[in-house]
């Protein structure tokens, strides 16, 4: 079960914008700091075991299913950073009325 925050968000900026940029720049920062800690593991691990990281990567290469694999995790973490701006264009969206469509229509077309 997906579950959303309720009520106001909370707002920092006059421009909703900024406040939309800062929480993908937030969401951004926490991904990378996950992967920084699980890359230095990672290092680590494979140091204690005698294996050169640097040479294993070099010479890598990956099969179709491993950049799928690589693919949805890049289309997670877009979900993820994008989330805010979709659910508002979703509830404006939904606000959004028949004569409203006609009232904006006819304003711009009186110009």
């Amino acid at each position: 079960m997906k579950r959303e925050a309720q009520g106001k968000r909370p707002s920092f900026y006059e421009d909703p914008s900024l406040d939309q940029m800062m929480s993908m720049i937030m969401v951004l920062a926490g991904e990378v700091s996950v992967l920084a800690d699980e890359l230095d593991s990672t290092h680590r691990v494979l140091k204690a075991k005698g294996i050169d990281t640097a040479a294993e990567i070099a010479q890598l290469e990956l099969d179709d299913a491993a950049l799928e694999v690589r693919e949805a995790r890049r289309q997670e973490l877009l979900n993820r950073m994008f989330y805010l701006v979709r659910k508002e264009a979703a509830e404006a969206a939904a606000s959004e009325t028949r004569e409203g469509y006609l009232a904006t229509i006819d304003a711009i077309a009186e110009g």
